[in-house]
């Protein structure tokens, strides 16, 4: 099964996995290389036959990384690094049943990952609530880099007034290089995936595919300096 990692998991994620056929050490590694690499459910699939799992099929993997990657980045945010105050926004696309959706992120100037919300529409409502959610989550930044959308600016404009804040709005696409390179690790990791099904099923995907790149660039705090993203990954359930 790849890098040897002693699963620890506290009480009461324990209950979690009753009922499931597999321990959850193996649940967890097919989530995380789901998330990791750019395989599809068939690809893992082949990989974990050639393993000797051979009652395990696409389907119960699409169910295990829905299921999972919620929980996951529900414990990775309470470990999460603290951001910069100074962002980069920009969106991106993302194919599900057959029609683009808006995939609405942030980093700061380290490149660090502020947040994501994936959104059916790309207007000022969308922008709104992504910065609504990036700013509960990583505090008030004091500059928002974004390019000439209409709808972003507004969003922005609508968040300073609604919650009498002053967040400096700059528009300069070379600051924005940082954010738009960010965006080919999580293309290149959906586009095996030729679209999701449901937007439920890619919200929840995509939050795990993000994690595990927060994971990679080290905003992870708490941990041994020694583990792998692998390891600190498998970590996440334990505390």
């Amino acid at each position: 099964m790849g890098e040897s990692v002693k699963m620890k998991i506290n009480r009461k994620h324990k209950k979690r996995f009753k009922g499931y056929k597999y321990p959850a050490e193996i649940i967890m590694h097919a989530v995380y290389m789901y998330c990791r690499f750019a395989l599809s459910y068939r690809d893992i699939e082949e990989i974990l036959k050639n393993r000797g799992l051979k009652t395990i099929d696409h389907a119960t993997l699409n169910r295990w990384v829905i299921t999972f990657s919620v929980v996951l980045e529900s414990e990775f945010r309470k470990r999460k690094k603290q951001v910069g105050r100074s962002w980069r926004m920009d969106e991106t696309y993302i194919k599900v049943n057959g029609k683009w959706k808006y995939l609405y992120r942030a980093v700061d100037t380290d490149g660090n990952t502020i947040d994501f919300l994936l959104r059916a529409k790309r207007n000022k409502l969308a922008a709104k609530r992504f910065f609504k959610k990036a700013i509960t989550y990583n505090g008030e930044p004091e500059k928002i880099n974004i390019d000439k959308s209409g709808s972003n600016t507004a969003g922005i404009k609508a968040f300073n007034k609604e919650n009498k804040t002053d967040i400096e709005i700059r528009q300069n696409k070379y600051l924005n290089n940082r954010i738009e390179g960010d965006h080919r690790f999580i293309k290149r990791i959906t586009r095996p995936m030729l679209g999701f099904k449901s937007f439920n099923s890619a919200k929840h995907t995509i939050s795990g595919i993000e994690m595990v790149h927060m994971i990679r660039k080290g905003q992870l705090i708490n941990i041994d300096p020694k583990q792998t993203c692998y390891g600190q990954f498998m970590s996440l359930l334990a505390a």
